[in-house]
């Protein structure tokens, strides 16, 4: 309950400083949004398919984690999982919670144990969020030192970069300090009950799946170079498709400000929105003015990406999750077999 009312009261205090301080400067939203109609058509094309390209390198960082396994993960079931996983977080709000259970269900039906699943999931995310953390700190450190050009105000650069910062320490220190946090969090958990007792068992689980998951996710940088390479694609490309919606109504900002405003906006992920509609629209279009990019310019590109980021992966999203289906009735039927 207390987790409950501390996630309501973050949510409410973000949607509250967008009210205060974005709103005012969009109030002339009507006009704004009816030249949505007039962007470039070929730089919104240009958007989509690089949004296609982002997608595909998602599809191909789950498969160099989980093909080599001993699971049945092919190409084929690695892009029914993610476009499938897309979906479900969709309609499952805070930070993707469906996604991540949809995605434990297939691997476990895919004949992988608890132990595996979890710490290649860890990998994964590690993976994925070394990169997102990586660039923030790069941007805001670049920016606030005037190495990048473009605005720097401190509390969108060098705050977010310091942030980063502290996280990165907390990765690298959690394989060593794993089995000392598993020891206290037990300990938590042997003296609650019922279902506080069940949370505390779960938590307790965590430290020993990063402390599996952090050295996976490191030997695939040494091992298997298209891993990294796919985790960066990811990013980069649909960074790439923002910019290109950017240029379909105007000019876009400096490179480093727009990494910079995309990993601080996307943070809007995390709050208990379905899909995060709303949030990460908010999210984005406050960080750009907070950098300042003109409003109308932030409004006009943001809406026109998430357009694009939110709406493209819907439909093969739906079809990927029926053949997935199909797929896990495979692997359930023969399960001995490949």
């Amino acid at each position: 309950m207390r987790r409950r009312t501390v996630v309501s009261i973050l949510a409410a205090a973000a949607v509250a400083g967008f009210v205060l301080f974005v709103v005012p400067q969009i109030a002339d939203l009507g006009p704004t949004l009816r030249r949505l109609r007039a962007g470039n058509p070929g730089w919104l094309g240009a958007g989509v398919a690089l949004e296609a390209i982002s997608l595909t390198a998602y599809a191909a960082l789950f498969h160099g984690i989980f093909s080599r396994t001993g699971a049945r993960i092919g190409w084929r079931s690695s892009f029914q999982i993610t476009f499938a996983g897309d979906v479900a977080t969709k309609l499952f709000a805070s930070a993707g919670a469906g996604g991540i259970a949809l995605t434990v269900w297939s691997l476990r039906a895919s004949g992988l144990d608890s132990q595996t699943v979890a710490s290649r999931m860890v990998a994964f995310e590690v993976m994925l969020y070394a990169v997102y953390v990586a660039a923030l700190v790069g941007a805001g450190l670049g920016l606030s030192a005037g190495v990048f050009p473009g605005p720097a105000p401190s509390g969108l650069t060098l705050v977010p970069a310091l942030a980063g910062l502290v996280l990165i320490v907390v990765a690298v220190a959690t394989p060593s300090q794993a089995d000392r946090w598993e020891r206290r969090l037990q300990r938590r958990a042997s003296r609650a009950h019922g279902k506080a007792a069940q949370r505390w068992k779960r938590v307790a689980q965590v430290p020993r799946a990063l402390s599996d998951g952090l050295p996976a996710a490191w030997g695939l940088v040494r091992t298997r170079a298209e891993v990294p390479l796919s985790a960066v694609g990811y990013w980069a490309f649909d960074i790439a498709a923002l910019w290109a919606s950017f240029r379909a109504f105007g000019h876009a900002p400096p490179a480093a400000v727009l990494v910079a405003a995309y990993f601080i906006g996307t943070l809007a992920n995390t709050l208990p929105l379905p899909g995060g509609i709303g949030g990460v629209e908010g999210g984005l279009i406050g960080a750009f003015i907070g950098f300042g990019v003109h409003a109308d310019l932030a409004v006009l590109a943001v809406l026109a990406y998430r357009a694009i980021s939110y709406w493209l992966p819907t439909l093969p999203g739906v079809v990927a999750y029926f053949r997935l289906r199909r797929t896990v009735a495979g692997w359930q039927a023969a399960p001995g077999g490949s």
